[in-house]
């Protein structure tokens, strides 16, 4: 644990279930569709916390440690577009009204922040015990952003879903929905919705998605405490994130490239953790958001070219 107090790790996660259960509980108590007014609200919400818990960490921790917290979270959140991207699929795919996503993607990401928990303590406990692990997930990087700039990023098959199947499998599944609920009893026989079948999906793929990400902030720090945090803020923001991008995610013609650039970075810089070119946290902070942002103004520029064209 990095020899954080106890206190800490109660009180953090104490906090995110009493803001997942205020969220789900009193502000989407009834099924209805965000608005993109309202998922830029919680946008700048979810942001704001992130960014006054970094205050918190530079505070208690010092410099460096609030500095990796930023650059973690930044890669995190920047990676999670991918997520978004999967979102809109699996709900054109399954047909979700949009008065349902919002409690989908609800359970999604509380399942998501379950399986990436278990993800980071073994991420953590490997590397403690098997320095040499860190090399793999370097090159895991360097290879997974490759293939992000090559194009070669597996597209979403949600008919092949190994989740999918597996359900269908053992249980029958319903083509109608009925209200929110993920189950439901036909003559007896329990059988799952719509919902429950994309949200398996969203699960399963948030898995894949993770084994590029984890490693990534593992780049940045091995600090326990702030590779969870990080991550937690960065998924605890990313219902929001879908609603409030999902209708301008074609415009961001270059962020794919500079995904992948980010993602070969920070892979060279695990790699270099342990050498005289170690590549200081500050540095990476500053050519994660340069690469960011250049990513979009050329994303801008492009579909401004392209509409006039």
């Amino acid at each position: 644990m990095n020899e954080i107090p106890l206190m800490w790790w109660v009180a953090f996660n104490a906090f995110v279930i009493s803001m997942l259960a205020l969220d789900l509980g009193v502000f989407h108590r009834k099924a209805h569709a965000v608005s993109m007014k309202e998922a830029l609200g919680w946008s700048v919400v979810w942001i704001a916390m992130a960014m006054v818990f970094n205050v918190w960490i530079w505070h208690q921790m010092g410099p460096q440690k609030g500095v990796e917290f930023l650059t973690g979270y930044l890669i995190e959140k920047s990676l999670s577009v991918d997520n978004v991207f999967v979102f809109a699929v699996l709900f054109t795919f399954f047909g979700i009204p949009a008065q349902y996503q919002h409690r989908v993607l609800f359970w999604g990401i509380f399942g998501a922040l379950v399986l990436r928990a278990a993800m980071i303590f073994a991420g953590a406990a490997l590397i403690a015990n098997f320095s040499w692990i860190i090399y793999v997930f370097a090159a895991l990087l360097v290879f997974t952003g490759i293939k992000m700039i090559k194009g070669e990023h597996e597209a979403i098959d949600p008919e092949k879903n190994i989740a999918i199947r597996l359900l269908r499998r053992f249980m029958p599944v319903t083509k109608e929905f009925h209200g929110q609920k993920f189950f439901v009893r036909n003559n007896g026989v329990l059988t799952a919705t719509p919902l429950f079948a994309v949200l398996l999906c969203i699960e399963m793929t948030d898995v894949i998605f993770a084994v590029d990400s984890i490693p990534a902030i593992f780049a940045i720090t091995q600090d326990t405490f702030i590779v969870y945090t990080s991550n937690v803020f960065a998924i605890l923001g990313l219902r929001a994130l879908y609603f409030a991008l999902s209708g301008l995610l074609p415009y961001f013609h270059f962020l794919k490239y500079g995904l992948g650039i980010i993602l070969i970075f920070v892979g060279a810089k695990m790699s270099l953790a342990h050498t005289t070119w170690k590549i200081d946290t500050l540095v990476s902070l500053a050519v994660v958001a340069g690469i960011l942002a250049l990513s979009v103004v050329a994303s801008v520029v492009h579909r401004r070219m392209t509409d006039k064209a």
